[in-house]
């Protein structure tokens, strides 16, 4: 079992993510932001993870440390459960569509971790989460989990619809990416030899 837990505690937040790749789709998720809890609840089904994460943040401060350490966390335990990578298919890419939205991801469990987010919010909140966490978030996550992370909202109107395409679409492109490739044996898919 592909599984990992992490704990991170700072003077900001404590935060516990337990991870299993090759789950079912459970999860148990309390950040403390509703928003930040539905959109984790929903990458768990569509990746088929199961995944636990608690968080206790300075909320009183903002929403931003609690967001961005469920990133780190999150792609910290990714990064442990892959482990060395061996028979993985590493790539993936897809276009997500949640109503009028539609969100391009693309993935390489690469080892190298990098960033593109091209996605505009028509509004600065949904209820009263901040929708530039979405890419504090993603930055954190690719950052620590060590992929290259490509998402882009081609369009869209609706910035709940907007940050739902963008869990949902890395979720899906997780879910293949690091699907178990039985051709690749126990190779780790690069010419180098690792990742």
């Amino acid at each position: 079992m592909r599984s990992a837990r992490v704990a991170r505690r700072t003077n900001e937040t404590d935060v516990t993510v337990s991870l299993g790749l090759d789950g079912t789709g459970q999860a148990a998720i309390a950040t403390g932001i509703g928003f930040l809890d539905h959109m984790l609840e929903l990458f768990a089904r569509h990746a088929l993870v199961d995944l636990e994460v608690k968080v206790t943040g300075d909320l009183h401060v903002d929403q931003h440390h609690t967001a961005e350490d469920a990133g780190i966390a999150l792609g910290e335990a990714l990064a442990k459960a892959l482990g060395d990578k061996r028979g993985i298919v590493r790539y993936a890419s897809l276009d997500l569509p949640m109503d009028e939205a539609l969100t391009r991801v693309a993935i390489d469990v690469s080892g190298r971790p990098f960033l593109v987010f091209r996605v505009e919010f028509p509004t600065e909140k949904v209820g009263t989460f901040d929708t530039e966490l979405v890419r504090e978030f993603f930055q954190a996550f690719a950052t620590k989990a060590g992929v290259t992370l490509h998402v882009e909202t081609l369009y869209g109107q609706n910035s709940h619809h907007i940050a739902e395409s963008c869990f949902k679409g890395l979720a899906r492109a997780l879910r293949r990416a690091v699907a178990v490739d039985p051709r690749e044996g126990e190779r780790v898919p690069s010419t180098k030899g690792s990742l």
